[in-house]
């Protein structure tokens, strides 16, 4: 990113002289607020977040075109690493998908209300380039339409999802921090995570999920939930709502009404949800209360049926009973409802792209999250308020949320990354020590039956690492059996990462083989071959369980085992130091392993 220091001072002048001028939020309406001030500047009961100027922002939106108003509700990705200059495959891909080249050009056509980043949409490659980025992209929102600032967010859950890597911190995931069990953690790895997102100009993360996960099976929240005790869960939600938005950033709890016991994957599928009303009222609805009590910003709907909250068999994101009735009126949320991205086969199952956008609208959603084709959906919203199905009023009541969640989090003031601040707050010593000490507490001993752990790394023990290795996490340095391998080795081992494939005949004169498995399936697999084999050999085997801690339970005992819940650099660096005793064990399993360990279960030493 080149130095803006100069050039960035004058645009903030322009944007807010602009945005003045235009009667877009006026100078007046700009309210102070404390760093650590989650949601600032006011709140309603229940901790609810509102501005305390609602009048002259209703004004504004009035003053606004209908097409602008529209725009705001749409939150779009855009192809490229530059607003403005995209490299030449990404500004066809922008031609294909949205008739323009560019990002920018994509602000202007549909006025839109917010942009999320994407590593595959070439958004992400460094922390400079994406403040650049964001800059491009406001200064193309503050300079047409009704120059509002974007609310630029992303994906950056940590641990097994995360849109930005190296060399920003990559901090400990859901379940990792559930491992834990501490709350001050969950904040200050929120806080971290929302400052340096800021500094980039990302001011809107998906985070954090408040699903509770009591399906092993569940394909797609897993290790993304802090565990499965629901008031646990609850209270590390709160606490990195907290996190996130003391650094200024809003926080979007996920997925409501609750996708933690689902066997299929709503980007691929329609998931049902089985649970009655009493079972949701108990497990599910805690930590979505306890988001919206801890004044969150937003809340992600989930593209699942539940039955028992709405028999219609629509999915939640456009049912108006689980949205109005229990979000907006149970729970008393009253800030901006986001649906999950409308590009996931989950919502397209049942109605076309073109009513999606309405009946998500209509049940009381605010922002439409990526729709496949922005052009149709922008087009359907219009058509359904000219011919009366949406009215105007409706329109401007998600609008009205919209920008008092911008106006919170200080966008009118300082829509622009400053100056400085990638260098001063991304991926700085201070943040990567505090990663590697939160994660140090999160590793989990399952089992130490013989005694074989901690690993004497004074004596230089032969080890000998292998097993699946999953496609690296953003931005990591390799896959975790190589990293898992170097670090063992910085602390004194001499470990060597093989193949599964050479692994059983090189296993022989080892002191122990260590194997990370990655979500073994129940019944036959390879990785069930593998370690069945490794045992055989008559080696200590050590299992290290890299994303889902379920895989004790579909595995023959080890001598050992650990559970990670990350195939992340820092979580495969904290079990080596807790292989090697060079950190003891304070990791308790936040979901019970079917048939081998229950919930709290961890050994220490």
């Amino acid at each position: 990113m080149p130095n803006h220091a100069s050039r960035r001072t004058l645009l903030t002048a322009a944007a807010i002289a602009a945005v003045t001028a235009t009667g877009a939020v006026p100078a007046t309406m700009r309210t102070p607020r404390t760093p650590d001030d989650p949601h600032s500047p006011t709140e309603a009961p229940g901790g609810t977040p509102t501005h305390p100027d609602r009048a002259r922002l209703r004004r504004h939106i009035t003053a606004m075109s209908l097409e602008e108003q529209i725009g705001q509700l749409f939150v779009s990705r855009g192809y490229g690493h530059s607003a403005t200059n995209p490299d030449p495959a990404d500004a066809e891909q922008n031609q294909r998908t949205f008739g323009v080249r560019t990002a920018a050009e994509l602000v202007s056509r549909y006025h839109l209300g917010g942009v999320i980043y994407f590593a595959w949409a070439h958004n992400t490659r460094t922390p400079h380039q994406i403040a650049a980025l964001s800059v491009g992209l406001q200064q193309a929102a503050l300079s047409t339409g009704a120059r509002i600032p974007l609310l630029l967010s992303t994906d950056q859950e940590h641990g097994a999802v995360a849109r930005i890597g190296r060399p920003a911190t990559l901090l400990p995931g859901a379940m990792a921090l559930g491992a834990a069990g501490d709350t001050a953690a969950a904040r200050r790895a929120a806080r971290i995570a929302g400052a340096e997102l800021a500094a980039m100009g990302i001011r809107q993360d998906y985070a954090p999920v408040a699903d509770v996960n009591v399906n092993p099976a569940n394909p797609v929240i897993g290790v993304r939930s802090f565990g499965s005790d629901p008031q646990a869960v609850a209270a590390l939600v709160a606490a990195q709502v907290r996190g996130y938005q003391g650094a200024g950033v809003a926080a979007t709890a996920k997925h409501f009404p609750g996708h933690g016991d689902t066997e299929t994957d709503s980007h691929v599928g329609l998931p049902v949800m089985r649970h009655t009303r009493a079972q949701w009222e108990e497990l599910d609805e805690p930590p979505f209360r306890a988001a919206v009590e801890a004044g969150v910003d937003a809340i992600m709907t989930a593209h699942i049926v539940f039955p028992a909250l709405d028999p219609s068999g629509d999915p939640a994101t456009l049912s108006r009973p689980i949205v109005t009735g229990i979000l907006r009126e149970r729970l008393g949320f009253q800030g901006v409802v986001v649906t999950d991205a409308l590009d996931m086969a989950g919502v397209r199952q049942k109605y076309g792209n073109d009513r999606v956008p309405v009946l998500a609208l209509l049940a009381g959603c605010d922002q439409l999250l990526n729709p496949p084709d922005l052009g149709l959906a922008y087009r359907s919203v219009l058509a359904a308020v000219e011919a009366g199905e949406l009215t105007r009023a409706r329109i401007e009541e998600s609008v009205l949320r919209i920008l008092e969640l911008k106006a919170r989090r200080g966008l009118f003031e300082e829509p622009y990354p400053a100056a400085g601040k990638v260098d001063e707050t991304v991926g700085i010593r201070k943040h990567l020590d505090a990663a590697d000490t939160i994660a140090a507490r999160t590793t989990t001993v399952l089992a130490n039956a013989a005694g074989l752990l901690p690993l004497d790394a004074s004596a230089g023990p032969r080890l000998l690492v292998t097993g699946t290795d999953p496609v690296s996490p953003s931005g990591t340095t390799g896959p975790p059996t190589a990293v898992l391998a170097r670090e063992l080795t910085a602390l004194g081992c001499r470990a060597t990462a093989l193949p599964p494939a050479r692994a059983v005949a090189a296993a022989a004169g080892h002191a122990a083989v260590l194997v990370c498995t990655y979500n073994v399936p129940e019944g036959d697999d390879p990785q069930r071959t593998l370690v069945t084999d490794l045992i055989a050999t008559g080696v200590p085997v050590i299992l290290v369980a890299v994303r889902n801690p379920y895989d004790s339970a579909r595995l023959p005992a080890c001598a050992a085992e650990l559970a990670t819940y990350s195939w992340t650099d820092v979580e495969m660096r904290a079990a080596a130091r807790v292989l090697t005793g060079a950190v003891r064990p304070s990791g308790r399993l936040p979901v019970p392993v079917p048939g081998r360990y229950p919930l709290g279960h961890g050994l220490t030493y």
